[in-house]
């Protein structure tokens, strides 16, 4: 290296750093930054100082600033400046110069032990990684090296601060290692080295941990260095003594946290499965807390009861299939998904009283998944040892759903009524799912539990025990056919029994079936009666129509009760003959259609408008319900098919075709209306939704209609009912020609729009997106045709990005979402991404830099796995090119913070999850929000 200043160890001589990044310039800046109360000032500051931490005076100037005459703010500068230099210039530094650098290092950390422990932290983290670094040829026993060095009797510093020292560069070591810029060929060695040097660390924290001379201040720095090697994937054999160490330290509540904290990383390690051995031993120590968690339940101590369930649940939900497995020891498995049961049922109401019940629930999805993924003979002994399991489960959730007294929820706040809100469906998706192992048996168990409970004369029953029971009923009625249960008779039947005496059980009986005593809902139970007892009405179904009809022509009820009640009569109808609901639907829309034909020729004016948009809902929500096929399975996607209508052309059809031509004559007139245009699309619309492959007759027209519509005035509600069409019938060869027109037009149509300026119809941009990816999800080769413009599309698809509006951001990144994975399948998508996708990216980081709201992250780092996992080449240098940018995405984070977040970004093409934490953890830097108040909602 030819110029002094930039060596290691050119502390205080040499010739004057170039530039002006000398310590007393350095100091000003830091002054700057930290008092000066100009906005302006303070960023120029923070520009400088990140140019200062890079430049070959950071050598020079970064001892100098460790002085001891310096406040701590500017020490830990020096710290940091040398930790980047370290870890981003490594090549820079001489072979020559490794020893004195490590050397200034220890002594600088010697002296810090009893420093400044922000700076200390610094000067560990820098030291690590000066060892990953040099591992394992140049430095082969660095960590045993380090252990003996701080273990030196003739060090200045007493023991207790040598001892914590150690600890924290312990502790650093693996945290450095899992965040560094090392090549993947390097990391394997490295980590190779690291699991050897386990032998030197983890007997020396055993030593510590179980001495009781040891301090509590030592002991919770043993348990977090602890913590933080289990994440290298150490062997779990090989912690045992340490996790043991650790169950003895929950019973002290200085130690309890982090306790909790290094148990729970050890047990999840992904590899910790292999050990059975190991884990089978856990389970006696996770057993032997129930003491404590009765006591912490007892003494109101929610903390506690927290840590304990934490641990339970990672054995159980990480390891329940190797632990069933092991069919020998059954009973200790049982034992312990016993205790996670209490843990569920924990006393008190979720989220004021307790906090634990909700993460237990994860756990009894994953054991009813394995138990049900074994082989028929060993599934049916774990379902006799089971199925009482999850019925007691059923009990104790419906318990846990109850409502507390009106007076106590009384004085809940907003946020806590809305996270029992959010707890109750929670415990609704569970019982969904616990209905796969339970069948049938599970609603008589409720039915028989509602019945004596309402017809008990003994003592008096409570609304929130009604409640939770109906909502029970309600939850599991959501995942079956309940036309088909025995029990739903008899579940009307005990409805009137029902005292409704609060506003919540109101509710539930309402959603359940309908009740007629409350406001709005003579209609509402109608609908519902129709929907779930269709089959039982047919002999009174001319009445109901007429009945209906008649209400509807002198119109009693307002407009919402009228769609209500038109959809009741589509249920009502789809269970009769074919010709009875043609006879059926002539009598009931008749009337609609002749007054439809005279505001057709009309003048449009506002009073006309309101008329047509009333009788075209009308329409609509009859379409919606009026189904006389069944689906063969209720899961949309490709193979979402229906069985054929065996009585002749659907009724829903026939309809259309007949009043097609005067629907297409309104439009004429009100064809630059918005809520016309919006009216006439949702008649389509929900009948494709309905009839699915019924609707085919219908397709050619209906293409045809909505490209004339689109390129008049485009419309938003024209390109959601192009998507369905493109979601239904694009896969069809037949119908794959006028699908493709209607999809090129429109493109080409709103590709128009993005030239003329699009900013005025955030709508049509969102609709558009969804179309895109729909396209791109149900038939790809709509992007196979030579007249459609992908580079267009993607350019507009990356300013739709830009959109303050939420759902056409989220809408984009939808789109996006679904092109990457075409790069290698569709060569024009290829080619785009290959020429535009660092746009893309700019784009993105900028959103994650604050230009959009922190709420859509999730989306934009949906977008960032998917370069990542389709286009890995290209983004490794898109990413670094646009991180090195000064400023970009924010001036808030240091070129370290970018590093780390881009190696965070390559390293992760496997969890989404986790590229999610890593975007919110970034978007959090570059706001200057990370570790305050506004993160708790995040």
């Amino acid at each position: 290296m030819e110029r002094r200043e930039e060596q290691p160890g050119a502390a205080g001589a040499g010739a004057a750093p170039a530039l002006d990044f000398t310590v007393e310039n350095v100091e000003k800046a830091l002054h700057q930054l930290y008092y000066d109360p100009n906005i302006e000032n303070k960023n120029l500051a923070q520009k400088w100082l990140m140019q200062a931490q890079v430049s070959p005076q950071a050598w020079h100037f970064s001892w100098q600033l460790l002085q001891p005459d310096k406040v701590p703010e500017i020490q830990y500068f020096g710290a940091s400046a040398l930790h980047i230099k370290i870890s981003r210039y490594w090549s820079d530094i001489p072979t020559d110069q490794y020893e004195s650098l490590k050397a200034q290092l220890f002594t600088q950390i010697t002296r810090f032990a009893s420093g400044s422990k922000i700076v200390l932290t610094r000067l560990c983290v820098a030291l690590a990684s000066l060892a990953l670094s040099m591992m394992p040829d140049a430095w082969p026993c660095a960590v045993a090296d380090m252990v003996r060095l701080f273990q030196a009797e003739d060090s200045p510093v007493d023991s207790q601060g040598r001892c914590l020292a150690l600890l924290e560069l312990l502790t650093v070591l693996p945290e450095e290692f899992q965040t560094s810029r090392l090549p993947q060929y390097r990391k394997s060695l490295v980590r190779t080295s690291l699991a050897v040097e386990c032998g030197a660390v983890f007997p020396l924290l055993e030593q510590l941990l179980q001495q009781p001379s040891s301090p509590s201040c030592v002991r919770q720095k043993v348990l977090k260095c602890f913590s933080s090697w289990v994440q290298l994937e150490v062997p779990l054999q090989d912690c045992e003594a340490l996790i043991q160490a650790a169950f003895a330290a929950l019973q002290d509540s200085e130690l309890f946290d982090s306790s909790v904290e290094a148990i729970v990383n050890a047990i999840s390690q992904p590899d910790a499965q292999r050990y059975v051995n190991t884990l089978l031993k856990l389970i006696p120590l996770v057993l032997g807390l129930q003491d404590q968690l009765r006591q912490a339940v007892q003494n109101g101590d929610m903390e506690t009861s927290h840590g304990i369930c934490r641990i339970a649940v990672a054995l159980g939900e990480n390891h329940s299939r190797a632990l069933l497995d092991q069919v020998e020891h059954w009973q200790s498995f049982l034992a312990l998904v016993n205790m996670i049961m209490f843990c569920t049922g924990i006393p008190g109401h979720f989220p004021v009283n307790e906090t634990t019940s909700s993460l237990t629930l994860t756990f009894w999805y994953t054991l009813q998944d394995d138990i049900l993924s074994f082989e028929a003979e060993k599934q049916a002994v774990y379902q006799q040892v089971y199925r009482p399991v999850y019925f007691q489960l059923v009990d104790v959730l419906l318990h846990k759903a109850q409502f507390p007294s009106d007076e106590e929820y009384g004085f809940w706040s907003s946020d806590e009524k809305e996270q029992f809100r959010i707890y109750r469906v929670d415990i609704s998706d569970t019982l969904m799912y616990v209905y796969e192992m339970l069948g049938a048996e599970l609603l008589s168990n409720l039915y028989d539990k509602l019945g004596r409970l309402l017809t008990s004369s003994e003592e008096p029953y409570s609304w929130q025990h009604t409640e939770a029971l109906l909502y029970g009923f309600q939850s599991i009625a959501e995942t079956i056919d309940v036309n088909y249960s025995d029990v739903v008779p008899g579940l009307i039947g005990l409805i009137p029994r029902i005292s409704i005496s609060n506003v919540q059980l109101a509710d539930t009986v309402m959603f359940t079936i309908g009740n007629p005593e409350l406001s709005i809902s003579s209609v509402s139970t109608l609908k519902k009666i129709c929907r779930e007892c269709k089959y039982d009405l047919p002999p009174y179904a001319a009445n109901i129509v007429a009945v209906s009809q008649d209400v509807l022509m002198k119109q009693i009820h307002k407009t919402s009760q009228c769609m209500w009640l038109m959809q009741a009569l589509g249920f009502l109808l789809s269970a009769l003959q074919v010709e009875e609901i043609l006879k059926n639907l002539h009598s009931l829309i008749s009337p609609y259609i002749q007054q439809l034909e005279k505001l057709a020729e009309e003048i449009p004016n506002p009073s006309n408008k309101l008329a047509i948009v009333h009788i075209l809902g009308l329409l609509s929500n009859l379409f919606t319900t009026l189904d006389v096929s069944h689906h063969e399975d209720d899961h949309e996607g490709p193979e979402l098919r229906k069985l054929p209508v065996p009585q002749g052309p659907n009724p829903v059809v026939v309809v259309l075709q007949q009043v097609f031509q005067l629907i297409q004559k309104v439009l004429s007139k009100w064809l630059n209306d918005a809520q016309v245009v919006e009216a006439v699309c949702a008649i389509f619309e929900k009948s494709v939704k309905t009839l699915l492959d019924d609707f085919a007759p219908m397709v050619p027209q209906l293409c045809e209609m909505l490209g004339r519509m689109y390129s008049t005035i485009p419309q938003a509600s024209a390109l959601d009912l192009t998507r369905q069409l493109v979601h239904i019938f694009a896969h069809e060869p037949a119908h794959f020609p006028p699908i493709e027109a209607l999809f090129l037009l429109v493109t080409s149509v709103t590709l128009t729009l993005f030239q003329q300026g699009p900013r005025d119809h955030p709508d049509i941009v969102d609709s558009f997106m969804q179309l895109l990816a729909q396209a791109l999800k149900r038939k790809p080769d709509l992007f196979l045709c030579e007249r459609l413009d992908v580079k267009a599309v993607f350019q507009c698809a990356v300013l739709a990005l830009k959109f303050p509006e939420a759902p056409t951001v989220k809408a984009s990144c939808g789109f996006f979402t679904e092109l990457l994975p075409r790069c290698g399948e569709v060569e024009t998508v290829g080619k785009v991404v290959q020429e535009d996708g660092r746009m893309l990216l700019i784009a993105v980081l900028e959103a994650i830099g604050g230009q959009a709201s922190r709420s859509l992250m999730d989306c934009f780092a949906d977008i960032l796995f998917a370069l990542n996992k389709h286009c890995f080449s290209l983004l490794s240098v898109w990413i670094k090119e646009a991180l090195q940018a000064p400023g970009f995405p924010s001036t808030r984070l240091s070129p370290e913070q970018k590093d780390t977040f881009s190696q965070q970004i390559l390293r992760e093409r496997v969890n989404k999850r986790r590229v999610k934490e890593m975007v919110k953890e970034f978007t959090l830097l570059c706001r200057g929000l990370h570790g305050t108040d506004y993160t708790a909602d995040y």
